[in-house]
């Protein structure tokens, strides 16, 4: 392996789009304060929920994939354009060729997809323009990125459900490590949608209020939209991505494993990655969606893989809702900014916290020196990942 990869990969620029705002500042700010973004229920749905809206505006696609448009994409294209200068410096340094793409999500334009099939149920016929492959599929993703970014590497979607956009770090970095690449965007985007809203609703875990991670009063998730970015180039200045931990323990379709075994076993592994230590981790963004199993499962995840480091724990999902294939990518960008300033936000909604978790949930932000930090996604059939990141060398 070589030097670079035994020190991890450069995060040069990142950037964010979600419930807190349409600009990372905007979300870097909401998070500091301490006040979660969320929003009633979009129209059209048939019970009373709370959840993580974009409120703001988004432009339409430029003309020239106008084919391509959603509110998905348009998303996308929001958190890109924040990175616009980074993009154009990749391609400079490495030519387009060697800049892949790697990106996540659950649902892609699921949004539009159901009004389609509304207009066809009324009118016999889908609405001009729509296609499957286009609307319905991460195919219209991953040609919009293309296109807006310039990149001609390998460019791969991961629709992994909750993990997805977790899981895009671990392929970007094998990418890395094999030399296919030497810079790669990952990320994830994901929109509101009735199929997720009823899903969930069915499943009995959507809480129809503001949703209370590792609270002793937590009642289920809320959902949200939105998307994020991170370029990782095998040299530059940044936070770093030291390790990946995957694991998948298939305990049930939908259900964590209560013993929290493969979510240990991606922590673990995401450690051993880098050749780090547990008692170097000082902060763990969880990803702790308000439910009573998930949060008691991750706890016991927590506190087997890093015993006496007793790092501070906290699950941003009370902030912007569970973003779904955007999530993963998101709380990546909340770590980021937390190695980068020395901080770590409030877990919100979490106090008072559920003494039977046995972790330090932090129920105001804390400033602190952070050397490394992981974050966890973890998905339904057990898919697991954990990212460790470390602080800018």
């Amino acid at each position: 392996m070589s030097r670079a990869a035994r020190r991890g990969y450069a995060v040069t620029a990142w950037s964010a789009v979600n419930g807190l705002g349409c600009t990372t500042l905007e979300v870097v700010a909401g998070l500091r304060s301490g006040i979660p973004a969320l929003t009633p229920a979009p129209p059209g749905t048939p019970f009373e929920c709370v959840c993580g809206a974009v409120t703001d505006e988004l432009p339409a696609l430029p003309l020239a994939i106008a084919q391509l448009d959603s509110r998905n994409n348009r998303m996308a294209q929001q958190a890109l354009a924040q990175l616009g200068d980074a993009l154009a410096s990749a391609r400079e340094r490495w030519g387009a060729e060697r800049v892949g793409i790697c990106v996540g999500t659950s649902t892609a334009a699921m949004d539009d997809t159901e009004a389609a099939f509304a207009a066809h149920r009324a009118t016999g016929a889908l609405p001009a323009g729509f296609e499957v492959l286009r609307h319905a599929a991460p195919e219209g993703l991953l040609r919009a990125l293309a296109v807006l970014t310039g990149f001609a590497g390998p460019a791969v979607a991961v629709s992994n459900a909750c993990a997805s956009s977790g899981k895009v770090f671990a392929s970007a970095k094998r990418w890395l490590d094999a030399g296919a690449v030497d810079a790669v965007l990952v990320g994830g985007a994901d929109s509101l949608c009735q199929t997720t809203l009823r899903g969930f609703r069915a499943l009995a875990v959507l809480s129809d209020q503001p949703s209370r991670p590792f609270s002793r009063e937590r009642r289920g998730i809320n959902l949200g939209e939105g998307a994020a970015f991170a370029l990782l180039e095998r040299s530059g200045q940044g936070p770093r991505l030291l390790g990946v931990g995957e694991s998948s323990d298939a305990h049930h379709m939908s259900t964590p494993d209560p013993e929290g075994q493969g979510a240990r076993l991606a922590m673990q592994a995401a450690l051993d990655d880098a050749g780090a230590s547990p008692a170097d981790v000082g902060y763990v963004n969880a990803h702790g969606t308000g439910t009573r199993l998930n949060d008691a499962m991750e706890a016991a995840a927590i506190r087997a893989a890093l015993g006496d480091a007793d790092p501070i724990v906290v699950s941003t999902k009370g902030y912007v809702g569970h973003t779904l294939g955007a999530a993963g990518a998101t709380e990546a960008v909340f770590v980021l900014e937390s190695l980068l300033g020395g901080w770590t936000p409030a877990s919100a909604g979490a106090d008072p916290v559920d003494p039977e978790l046995g972790i330090d949930v932090a129920t105001e932000a804390r400033q602190c020196e952070l050397r490394l930090a992981l974050s966890n996604s973890f998905a339904f059939g057990g898919s697991n990942v954990s990212l460790l990141f470390g602080a800018p060398e």
